[in-house]
């Protein structure tokens, strides 16, 4: 794809259903009492979150799928179908290590597959605390494809996470599900975005989180008891808009002066929003409006402005992103490397190794298109940093195979001189389909 440099970002879009809610909610409307139909509206079109959905299906639960709208008829918490294949999760590390915790309680063995990009990524993380919960969890060194025996019931745990991942801890309380007594789940890397528990809630289960004492300090403990039936909302279950998706769009309108954009229904969970405040103590012009709660989540409005003077961290401080900051912003770190080349300062992210086992090695990405660009750029084992405003130009760009990185290249085409050409643009397709129609239909030049 051949991408030109923008003038600036005006108008008002509404960025897809949140990827992590939509996964969430289809598993779990997936357990609901046995003929009890959820519907979810706006649900996400990714292909990660396709691929929950064609997973359940194979297990044998009714999916029904028009448009952002899905309904699903609850199988109950006891299933007795074993699939007839290996379950495809395609590209998403959320489906597979969701469904083992499902399938961890259940009767009957299930094989976890997925693309190459998949299979390089690490299973050690649920496979020890699902064992412990009574499951057979075999793999080849830790990695995908996973063989999942279930055992029901399984054996509640109190499990400490030894990496901050929302995704282990919700493989966790899934599978505790099917446990009997109080299964829980230690925070003790500092809290992860909770849209598990507010599902699990919505759909009626006890779940709570409390700060109690770990090793000397306070952490966040989220318990689960059981039993416990779930049910579907008496309402339809709409999926607030994904704030990972509209950051790149905050990123480039603040990147572009003149520009004025707002995207509406935009989810402000609490554990989501690092973002927002990222943005605003590098000197970004956003605003929030129009808050209101909607299933168990907050949504609300935002509109950011960019501005001639361009971005000046509002603290001494800002240039640095680390620590139990990173958890937060796992998703939004490559965007906001982009967003570093133009800060005065420059930025500097450290602390997140994770990001070497994504889709990809992103902090590998990212250096190399940067530098591609003209930035400056160091990279250390767990970040890199960004040497401040650079005049960068137009360069041959790669995704790897990685749709955030895709996007954050995109924008980062938008604000150089001259053309750029982006190799594996398709990539978006994994969390945002739409994602370059939308970026056109706001950009002028």
């Amino acid at each position: 794809m051949r991408i030109q440099p923008a003038h600036r970002l005006r108008g008002r879009v509404r960025v897809p259903g949140d990827k992590s809610i939509s996964h969430r909610a289809a598993i779990i409307a997936a357990l609901a009492r046995a003929g009890g139909r959820s519907r979810l509206t706006n649900y996400s079109t990714s292909a990660d979150c396709a691929a929950t959905l064609r997973c359940l299906a194979a297990l044998g639960v009714p999916v029904e799928r028009e448009g952002d709208t899905v309904e699903i008829e609850g199988a109950g918490m006891n299933w007795s179908h074993a699939p007839g294949e290996p379950l495809d999760c395609g590209n998403s590390g959320t489906t597979m290590r969701l469904l083992a915790g499902l399938l961890a309680g259940q009767p009957f063995a299930s094989t976890l597959t997925g693309d190459a990009s998949l299979r390089s990524r690490p299973m050690k993380r649920i496979i020890e605390p699902l064992e412990l919960m009574g499951a057979r969890v075999s793999s080849a060194e830790g990695r995908a494809p996973l063989r999942v025996e279930g055992r029901a019931p399984l054996a509640p745990i109190s499990y400490a996470l030894p990496v901050a991942s929302a995704q282990v801890k919700s493989c966790v309380l899934l599978a505790g599900l099917n446990a009997r007594g109080r299964t829980e789940v230690v925070e003790a890397r500092g809290a992860t975005r909770d849209h598990t528990e507010r599902l699990l809630s919505l759909f009626g289960a006890d779940v709570r989180t409390e700060l109690k004492d770990y090793e000397g300090r306070l952490a966040p403990v989220v318990s689960l008891e059981t039993p416990v039936s779930l049910r579907p909302p008496r309402e339809v279950c709409n999926i607030a808009g994904d704030i990972s998706s509209a950051a790149f769009f905050l990123a480039a309108a603040a990147l572009l002066p003149g520009s004025d954009l707002t995207l509406a229904g935009v989810g402000l969970n609490r554990t989501r929003t690092g973002i927002l405040d990222a943005l605003q103590s590098l000197g970004a012009d956003v605003v929030v409006a129009d808050r209101r709660a909607e299933s168990g989540e907050e949504t609300g409005e935002l509109r950011v402005r960019g501005h001639d003077a361009g971005l000046s961290p509002a603290a001494t401080n800002a240039n640095v992103i680390g620590g139990e900051l990173i958890a937060n912003l796992i998703d939004e770190l490559p965007i906001l490397c982009v967003l570093g080349t133009q800060v005065e300062g420059g930025l500097e992210i450290r602390g997140a190794a994770e990001l070497r086992v994504k889709e990809t090695d992103r902090i590998d990405a990212m250096v190399r298109n940067l530098r591609a660009l003209g930035a400056e750029v160091e990279e250390y084992a767990d970040g890199l940093s960004v040497g401040g405003r650079a005049r960068l130009r137009g360069a041959r760009l790669e995704s790897y195979g990685d749709h955030r990185i895709a996007m954050a290249c995109a924008v980062a085409a938008l604000i150089s001189e001259g053309e750029s050409e982006l190799t594996g643009a398709e990539a978006v397709a994994v969390s945002f389909p739409e994602f370059f129609t939308m970026l056109e239909s706001v950009t002028e030049r």
